[in-house]
């Protein structure tokens, strides 16, 4: 009887959204299927489908069925597509065995997905030539028997499922439920608590949930809350002496990892920042945030170096702090943070073009900014950026306009406070005449609000 194989990947040429370098940025899915997977398949005694090659639409009750019945599907994670992760977790639910993860070198996918078993293939280039197609087939095709027959987390995880599982495991997660929705509502209530009296409620709650650090969701959850409670740049050493307390495993999270060397820099100690934050992204890939913090401890260090009179070495993390920027907004162009910081670096730096890069991030910050307040976002530092970036293009008539929003939402929404002297030093640098008149008027008028 003829076994049939479902394949679970995007279709067309799609983004990796990958790190620059490693793997190239956007694939032929098609040529990958045509050259590789389906001869591949084909070889091996099945007879392979794929989703788009239905003669009609694949509705939502024919996908479930090729999942169920199919005697092996393949899941290819190269790319974080949506509905190959959602197929994949029907598949690893519906089936005991059966299911094969695949991903191209270099990249990794998202979620806890990273941690199960898969086949790693060679993929160099985006274009699928018949010489990589070929060591694709060699480098798969060995590991579908063996991994055909491994069993999915769901019914590892669960002894009995589908049928009834053990009840007193039932009775043991919620448990653990209970557990972690009062330790939540703890959080929350610590949260609401006024900024003097944050540090103390994290040490209440750091005391009373002693003896579950070892739960992830507890452990990660007082560390936010430490975050959010921080006062004072000395606080930053809570932070590191709270992360040694955690068990190994949850102190090598990624999240932690990050914050441990967000507070290695906010005590000064930017170079060992750096290295924490270098050695984050080798073992678990960069992100516009990664890359923005390794940014800002260059520019810290820019800053001294540049003060001391240290020419060459100012010269040197001014190179890196922009490199590192601008590997930030290749990464998401929604997030702020990376493109904000880069037009004062380049006119700092001026070198041929960084004018013309400089206007360019200047678009690209105000634009993620703008679609951050449409999207609700409760960023505190949002609207004040998208201020600064006016007064830095410069345009004066979208200035005037955020004046009247200000005014609408209140001067501590925009930190009018924090903000007009960097606002002021920016209007001073307008070329010409009527646009730093009109920026100096908008300045009286924040002025006034504040």
């Amino acid at each position: 009887m003829l076994s049939y194989s479902f394949m679970v990947m995007p279709f067309g040429r799609r983004p990796t959204q990958a790190e620059s370098g490693k793997v190239p940025s956007e694939v032929d899915f098609n040529a990958l299927w045509d050259k590789a997977f389906y001869p591949m398949l084909a070889e091996l005694g099945y007879k392979p489908i794929r989703a788009d090659q239905e003669t009609g639409s694949l509705i939502i009750n024919q996908m479930l069925e090729r999942l169920y019945f199919s005697d092996l599907v393949l899941v290819d994670l190269t790319a974080p597509n949506g509905n190959v992760y959602y197929e994949m977790g029907i598949r690893q639910a519906a089936c005991r065995s059966g299911c094969v993860l695949l991903a191209a070198e270099g990249t990794r996918p998202l979620f806890d997905v990273a941690q199960m078993r898969m086949v790693r293939y060679p993929l160099p280039f985006g274009e699928i030539t018949d010489e990589m197609a070929l060591a694709i087939r060699q480098a798969v095709a060995p590991s579908i028997a063996p991994m055909r027959s491994g069993t999915s987390p769901v019914f590892e995880l669960l002894p009995g499922y589908p049928g009834p599982v053990d009840p007193s495991r039932a009775a043991g997660v919620r448990d653990q439920v209970e557990a972690l929705a009062t330790f939540q509502g703890d959080v929350r209530a610590a949260r609401g608590a006024a900024p003097s009296q944050r540090l103390a409620r994290f040490a209440t709650l750091k005391e009373r949930y002693r003896n579950d650090l070892q739960v992830p969701g507890i452990a990660i959850g007082l560390l936010r809350l430490l975050v959010f409670a921080i006062a004072a740049p000395e606080d930053w050493q809570q932070v590191l002496d709270y992360i040694d307390t955690l068990p190994e495993d949850t102190a090598a999270e990624a999240f932690v990892r990050e914050q441990r060397a967000l507070a290695l820099g906010k005590l000064g100690r930017s170079e060992d920042a750096i290295d924490a934050l270098m050695a984050l992204v080798e073992s678990a890939g960069a992100t516009s945030e990664r890359e923005g913090l390794i940014g800002g401890r260059c520019k810290e260090l820019w800053r001294a170096a540049r003060k001391e009179g240290r020419e060459a070495d100012a010269a040197h993390w001014l190179d890196r702090a922009i490199d590192h920027y601008e590997r930030g907004m290749a990464l998401d162009l929604n997030d702020f943070y990376p493109s904000s910081n880069l037009p004062r670096l380049y006119r700092e730096r001026d070198a041929p073009g960084d004018a013309v890069r400089a206007l360019t991030a200047l678009h690209v910050a105000g634009a993620a900014c703008q679609r951050a307040l449409d999207r609700g976002s409760t960023d505190e530092w949002v609207r004040p950026t998208l201020l600064g970036v006016q007064f830095d293009i410069p345009d004066p008539d979208k200035a005037e306009d955020l004046v009247r929003q200000v005014r609408r939402e209140g001067a501590g929404a925009w930190k009018i406070q924090t903000t007009l002297q960097s606002l002021r030093e920016s209007a001073v640098h307008a070329q010409d005449d009527a646009t730093r008149h009109r920026l100096e008027a908008v300045l009286e008028q924040l002025a006034r609000v504040g």
